[in-house]
């Protein structure tokens, strides 16, 4: 029988439990996928703490995207039993099995394994509007990159450097930075080494960034806005953290505007930026010029191990559940 990681009550990721299912029927315009692999994200292990904003009825399967091969089609065109796909939900992907529809399927590139497809289009898919519709990131713009080990930073580096940005990467570790050299960062920034303020500024003979990508929040934020060029986007992503608040007075002084970044609610808002959003991407991946980076592949069964990863800082890029050998 099929598998999958259910929170029945809110709390850590051991709370969680491992049961069986019974394969449900599919409807007209349904398909069933059998995941291979499915990404660990942050928004999972909030929402099954009860401390995200979307609160699925318990009990629920958390997991937002996964990767597979369609195995049944209800009656719907353009879907074939053998394609192999990335699945996008909201929650349900931490399973051996899912139905779901077309809209939801995503060509896999051919580029790609499964592991690799499970954890793109949740990381890639934030910068890209973070990048191009709200940074407006043009070439030889100096790019700050917070968290530049964990999946979304990656990704930002990746694809600020295809941008045309001088990248700077900020990260809590040496093996994380290597990573982001590795990707394309032309500047590593320590935190444990030098305030990151202090090092903006001497990169860039105290001009500061142009455009600053932040997933942390907290005090990084804070710091951030000391750091700016005139004009600059500081592009909030997330708050793992904590809350950063906004001096007013240097965001005056500066002409810089905070712009908040919700990819998936942008998409839900206008589906036609999703498809344009996707069709970049998938060409850019084919083409070679953005991959995930997979630090830790672990079984279904470890599903709080590899959420533990995520919450102790320990993933370089992103770490997925392998549920098919």
């Amino acid at each position: 029988m099929p598998k999958a990681v259910v929170c029945r009550e809110l709390g850590p990721p051991e709370s969680l439990r491992l049961e069986t299912f019974a394969s449900a029927p599919l409807a007209p315009g349904q398909v069933r996928v059998a995941i291979h692999a499915a990404g660990i994200n942050f928004p999972d292990i909030l929402m099954a703490a009860g401390e995200y904003q979307l609160k699925p009825t318990l009990p629920f399967t958390p997991g937002m995207e996964a990767a597979g091969d369609v195995v049944e089609v209800g009656g719907t065109a353009g879907v074939a039993v053998g394609n192999k796909v990335i699945v996008k939900m909201r929650h349900g992907a931490y399973a051996d099995e899912a139905v779901v529809t077309p809209s939801q399927l995503t060509p896999l590139p051919s580029t790609f394994d499964y592991a690799e497809g499970a954890t793109f289009l949740a990381a890639h898919g934030t910068p890209y509007p973070a990048m191009i519709d709200r940074g407006q990131v043009r070439p030889g713009a100096v790019l700050l990159v917070h968290g530049a080990g964990g999946g979304v930073g990656l990704a930002a580096v990746e694809m600020g450097k295809m941008l045309g940005a001088t990248v700077i990467a900020a990260a809590s570790s040496e093996e994380k930075l290597a990573v982001a050299q590795r990707r394309g960062a032309d500047h590593l920034v320590l935190y444990q080494r030098e305030p990151f303020r202090d090092a903006v500024k001497r990169i860039t003979d105290d001009r500061g960034a142009d455009v600053v990508f932040d997933p942390v929040g907290g005090e990084v934020f804070e710091n951030s806005v000391r750091c700016i060029a005139w004009g600059a986007r500081i592009l909030v992503i997330g708050f793992t953290g904590g809350i950063g608040l906004a001096r007013t007075n240097l965001l005056l002084i500066k002409g810089a505007s905070v712009l908040g970044v919700r990819a998936g609610e942008a998409v839900r808002r206008n589906p036609a930026s999703g498809e344009v959003r996707n069709k970049a991407l998938l060409e850019w991946a084919e083409a070679g010029k953005i991959r995930p980076n997979v630090s830790h592949r672990l079984p279904l069964e470890n599903y709080a191990q590899a959420m533990r990863l995520l919450i102790d800082r320990k993933a370089i890029g992103r770490v997925a559940l392998i549920t098919r050998p």
